[in-house]
């Protein structure tokens, strides 16, 4: 579908009308963000993440971030404590898209209890200071999925810090 309106632009684009042109090319960069959003929206990345998180279940398994915090899978790590772990996401929803998780094996935020309210506060604050580090002067998002209807595919808590880029409303 996109190259039917990439083929278009070029046909459009040998007007020789400049005002018709320019109202090509809007009509055009239209449709396209219309595509992509819809792209976006159809979940053509978050699609495979709602299919996984349908299936996911907590288990006594190491997960892939149990890895990364122990090291023996690599990850751009962007921030480390005794308390938790922040490092780039490997497939971005956004310009900027990172992950805090605590190194204490909490399966999510639903498992959590009152004696992780400081560890809770702490992952918000180191949130906050990546973004920082990372200039999201303009804004972030954090997202914290929760058990299957909240698309969780992973069973180690984690928050989605994403910026970058004007996050639209609804989410989800």
């Amino acid at each position: 579908m996109l190259s039917a309106v990439v083929r278009n632009l070029a046909r459009k684009s040998r007007l020789t009308n400049v005002h018709t042109t320019v109202k090509n090319l809007t009509a055009v960069t239209l449709t396209l963000r219309i595509l992509m959003s819809k792209e976006m929206s159809s979940g053509s990345s978050g699609g495979d993440e709602v299919s996984k998180a349908q299936t996911a279940q907590p288990s006594a398994q190491p997960t892939i971030f149990s890895k990364i915090i122990d090291k023996t899978i690599p990850a751009d790590i962007l921030y480390e404590d005794d308390q938790c772990l922040a490092f780039s996401d490997v497939s971005p929803e956004a310009p900027v898209h990172f992950l805090v998780i605590p190194k204490k094996p909490l399966t999510g935020v639903g498992a959590a209890g009152p004696e992780d309210q400081m560890l809770l506060g702490h992952l918000l604050l180191v949130a906050k200071k990546v973004a920082d580090q990372k200039k999201l002067e303009k804004g972030y998002r954090i997202v914290i999925n929760n058990g299957p209807d909240g698309a969780q595919s992973v069973y180690h808590l984690h928050l989605h810090i994403m910026g970058g880029r004007q996050m639209t409303w609804p989410p989800g």
